[in-house]
């Protein structure tokens, strides 16, 4: 048994507290309440569609990043824009995804460090079979299993 694994809210709840969350953050007063999470409203790469997406707001030595292995990542393959709700304030961004393993492993190894196993298990979608934050060698395999990756959201001058 891997001792990394994703772990997701289940679809019926994600239906009610997405569109909640994305209302919630753009408030200024509300918004900066909820530091945990962000809004990244991006366009489609294929589609040119316009997302808005709840996520969790990782910082990492004064960067903020997105953690996760959902499809909508490769939007941001080659650079991309993005605005970014976090804190009731949008920011125009740019986007980065960090698809090496390696790479995207010792950046989620750190956030789950910073945080401690409970809050890591919450707020980054993964579940651990210990009771500790797993090594940097079990997020590098859980990495290339999962297809885990970041985006390095950085502002737009």
């Amino acid at each position: 048994m891997p001792t990394i694994d994703t772990a997701h809210p289940p679809q019926l709840m994600l239906r009610v507290v997405n569109p909640a969350l994305r209302t919630a953050l753009r408030i200024p007063g509300l918004g900066s309440a909820l530091k945990d999470f962000m809004v990244v409203e991006y366009t489609g790469r294929k589609s040119g569609r316009r997302f808005s997406v709840p996520v969790s707001a990782h910082h990492l030595d004064g960067d903020l990043y997105v953690i996760l292995e959902a499809g909508w990542k490769h939007n941001f393959a080659d650079g991309a824009p993005a605005d970014v709700w976090f804190g009731g304030k949008k920011t125009p961004m740019q986007g980065q995804l960090i698809k090496d393993p390696a790479t995207a492993a010792a950046i989620a190894h750190r956030v789950a460090t910073e945080y401690g196993p409970k809050k890591a298990q919450r707020s980054m979608g993964l579940r651990f079979t210990g009771s500790t934050v797993p090594s940097l060698d079990e997020f590098t395999e859980a990495a290339g299993r999962t297809h885990l990756a970041a985006i390095k959201l950085t502002p737009r001058s």
